[in-house]
Formats: C-alpha cells, structure tokens, sequence
C-alpha cells in the first residue's frame, strides 16, 4: 500500500513512517497543502491511502480536500482534525472524507483505520468474483449497483463521484430495501470498527450520498426519525 501523509507536524510524519514501515507500506510526505495537492495530481493513481491534516499552511485542509475530490472521487481520505473541533469533522466528512482521527492520536488507531478503510475497498470486488455474482449484486425495480464495478445506478442513470464511504453506505442500505438501519448499526457494518457512539458520521455521510443521488433522481434514502436510515425506492412507482 502507498500513503500520501499531508502533515506540517514533522516529528509526527516521522513517528508514522516508522509506524508505517513496520506494515510494510510506502508513504510520501508533504508538508503543507500546496505541496500534498501537488504530488496527489502528479499521480493520481499511484495512491492508495491519503491522510490529511486540517490545519496547514499556504492551503488548509478543506480546500485540499475539495481539490482532491474534483480529481479523484474514490481515493480514500482519512482527516486529522483537533480533538475540539466539531463543525470541522463534520465538514471535513461532507467534503469526502471517509474518515476521521482526532488529535492527539495514537499511531496504532491511525494504522487500524487505514487497514478498514483499505479493506472493504479491496474485499468486496473479490468476494463478488469468488461468489460468482453477476454484473449487480443488488437490483430492484428502479436501481441497480454493483460492487465489482463500484457503480450505481437509479433508473439506469449513473448516481456518481460516489465516495469509497458513501458507496459502502448505499449497498449496504439498498442490500436490504426497507429494513431501517440504526446509525449504531451503520457506523458497525460500513466503518468496520466501533466509532464509540459518534453518530454524526453517519449523518455527514448521509446528507452528502442524498445530494448525489437528487442529481439523477427522487430520493430513495428516507429517514425513520428517532431509528435511522432506511433504502424505499418503491414510491416511485406511484
């Protein structure tokens, strides 16, 4: 695995890069935002992993992240944000980020995040092709998604610039058409770790996937207040 670490912090890149060797990976190092976006449209492909600190200098964070959404939509981004800074997980999460670590951290939490996130990215393409799964693995009367392709579909328009997130979230809502999800459940099935009750992230996450799927259609992710989120495309029969 290859790791763009964005970071002003030197002696935590440095910490990370032991850390890092120890599984492993490769990483390259940027310093400040202008450079970590720089090397990201360099060569978009060649990573696999991007951790990206808020607070930066010549370019924060956000704005990075913005401009490394408009060149790639599935990159899996984890940010680093300040233990108090609520709104900026938030935003950080509505911007596409998939996730988040609050400083200060400890470098085997940031490991074990980068293995989950990495791990549903990789995992679902081959269950799919061992299982023998057609071209969707999910269809219903008005969408379809495949896992081996990461595409979506709500009748036959493309729902796109999807998130490695917001995907696993919509297939595993559309999985199970009207079962209601708790946000407990969510954080569990599509996060792969405990988030200890941080309930935005789900929220974040949800309002971002609703936007891209009223671009090709009526919504088919409906709230159950006081529950969670369930996948209902049947109203658009009538």
């Amino acid at each position: 695995m290859k790791i763009l670490m964005i970071e002003d912090n030197e002696s935590v890149s440095q910490m990370m890069d032991m850390f890092f060797k120890k599984e492993q990976w490769d990483v390259v190092n940027a310093y400040d935002g202008e450079a970590g976006l720089a090397t990201f449209k360099a060569a978009p492909d060649s990573f696999d992993i991007i951790t990206l600190d808020l607070n930066l200098p010549k370019m924060d964070g956000m704005q990075v992240a913005q401009e490394i959404r408009k060149v790639s939509a599935t990159v899996p981004l984890i940010m680093l944000t300040a233990r108090d800074s609520e709104s900026d997980q938030v935003l950080g999460l509505e911007l596409g980020a998939d996730d988040y670590v609050t400083k200060p951290f400890s470098p085997i939490t940031l490991v074990a995040r980068i293995k989950a996130l990495h791990r549903r990215a990789e995992v679902e393409p081959e269950a799919e092709a061992d299982q023998g799964v057609g071209n969707f693995d999910v269809v219903t009367r008005h969408f379809k998604l495949s896992t081996k392709t990461r595409e979506a579909f709500l009748d036959d328009q493309p729902i796109e610039n999807l998130t490695p997130k917001e995907f696993d979230l919509l297939h595993t809502l559309a999985n199970k058409p009207k079962q209601v999800f708790s946000r407990e459940q969510l954080l569990q099935l599509v996060w792969d770790y405990e988030y200890y009750g941080d309930e935005r992230t789900v929220d974040a996450h949800i309002k971002k996937l609703r936007q891209k799927i009223e671009k090709v259609g009526p919504q088919i992710i409906q709230t159950v207040w006081g529950v969670g989120y369930k996948f209902d495309d049947s109203g658009l029969d009538s």
